[in-house]
């Protein structure tokens, strides 16, 4: 990193607060790199990480300086903003979501990264695609540290005494899902819900504004072909396929929690640690913090696909990527960085470290045996990465349309928002009427 003049140091003081940091230097070291990475919630995993950048800074001869930013009150996000405007900082940023399109601008085309990762390992989940892919360029590259799947993650005997959903039975561990997996929808999601409700153990659905919420309607709205605004800009939430996805969210909304409104994406994980709660959509976290926090409850859990539409299965999916900033001061070392990071055994020892946490964005890679082997119970998490079985596409919530926009309207919450209208008594129509208008303004 360069020298920071006072006026840098002041933009950046917002994210001082980048720490541990790593410095990793060879006796012949040839220049220096440095990396800004999320930090990661499972401690092992910034252990492995720290590692394999040691490794590259050996091979390479460089000296490699690794800061591990929290996302606790958005630190991470804060540094990513302040590094853009003072255009000083790290060589390269892990950027979570939407962030990398927001610093499009600011990001050095990745392209030949890309390529060469793409001819290795195949293509990418249509989600980092969406996010990461913008007017015919790469503008970062898809990472697997932080990467996640959110779909169902369930309370084996509760689904299967109260609603009969026997979720073992039709997603095995170890194996493709059954024929029993068809019966999977939407439809019977909200049966199970209801069942599940009766004996005060409620389904952990969230309404509020953040991510969770937003990624739980977005996939709900993309199985019935919903889109609020479509590829090309315009508004189409008027549409039969939004009236047919809230005529369901209306009779969904009743089983949900009472609070539902006010959820924030700690809500789901305590009430399934609590033993409250028969079903959230989430990556392993609750279920990794139940094992330690509340063994009984951790041991009764299964994560399997999100249910089926009249479009399909989308799940949810929390992508980030690395990118390297126009400003960095050594792109070569920087892009050579991320191809050593990415590599299938690099990519494999994080996700082992992280219990199955970070899943590849390489499609190919979807067949760790991490998945496969931790407990309990042993094949909890198989079915949490997509596979070709289960007949489902990761999806971003809103969408295709463009990023620009759908960012917008993606912070907003625009789409749990409708739902939260629907449990609070409001008709459809005036749900539809009050979404055309809070689209228009992001459209202007």
């Amino acid at each position: 990193m360069p020298r920071l003049n006072r006026r840098s140091a002041l933009k950046l003081g917002a994210a001082a607060t980048a720490l541990p940091l790593v410095h990793i230097r060879s006796g012949r070291a040839a220049g220096k790199v440095s990396i800004a990475f999320w930090d990661h919630w499972v401690p092992d995993a910034n252990e492995v990480m720290k590692k394999q950048c040691e490794a590259f800074g050996k091979q390479h001869q460089v000296e490699v300086q690794a800061d591990f930013i929290t996302s606790v009150g958005s630190k991470n996000i804060l540094t990513i903003a302040a590094e853009a405007q003072a255009k000083v900082g790290h060589d390269v940023q892990q950027f979570p979501g939407w962030e990398a399109p927001n610093a499009a601008e600011s990001l050095e085309p990745m392209d030949d990264v890309m390529k060469h990762l793409s001819d290795q390992y195949g293509p990418v989940q249509t989600a980092s695609e969406y996010l990461f892919h913008l007017n015919g360029h790469w503008i970062s590259v898809p990472c697997s540290a932080g990467n996640q799947m959110k779909g169902p993650c369930g309370r084996i005997s509760v689904l299967k005494e109260a609603a009969g959903l026997d979720v073992l039975k039709m997603y095995p561990a170890g194996a493709d899902p059954s024929a029993d997996a068809e019966n999977w929808t939407y439809e019977a999601m909200l049966k199970a819900a209801e069942a599940c409700h009766k004996v005060n153990m409620t389904f952990g659905i969230g309404l509020g504004t953040t991510a969770d919420s937003v990624d739980t309607a977005g996939a709900m709205f993309a199985a019935y072909g919903a889109e609020l605004i479509n590829a090309k800009g315009e508004i189409v939430v008027k549409s039969d396929a939004v009236r047919q996805v809230l005529e369901y969210a209306q009779r969904l909304v009743k089983f949900l929690p009472a609070d539902a409104v006010s959820y924030d994406d700690a809500s789901n994980n305590r009430a399934l640690i609590s033993g409250k709660s028969a079903l959230i959509w989430n990556p392993p976290s609750a279920w990794a913090v139940a094992r330690r926090d509340a063994p009984k409850v951790a041991e009764d859990c299964w994560t399997f696909p999100a249910p089926k539409g009249p479009k399909g299965r989308f799940m949810p999916m929390g992508a980030f990527s690395w990118g390297v900033w126009k400003f960095a001061q050594n792109k070569s070392a920087a892009k050579e960085l991320i191809t050593f990071l990415s590599q299938r055994e690099n990519v494999e020892a994080r996700c082992n470290a992280s219990l199955g946490y970070d899943v590849p964005p390489f499609i190919s890679m979807s067949d760790f045996k991490v998945w496969e082997e931790v407990g309990p119970p042993k094949g909890t998490v198989y079915h949490y990465p997509v596979r070709k079985s289960h007949n489902e596409k990761t999806h971003i919530a809103l969408s295709p349309a463009p990023p620009g926009v759908a960012v917008q309207v993606y912070n907003r919450g625009t789409m749990p928002t409708m739902l939260a209208k629907l449990q609070s008594g409001q008709t459809i129509p005036q749900v539809l009427d009050w979404a055309q208008d809070e689209l228009e303004g992001f459209t202007r």
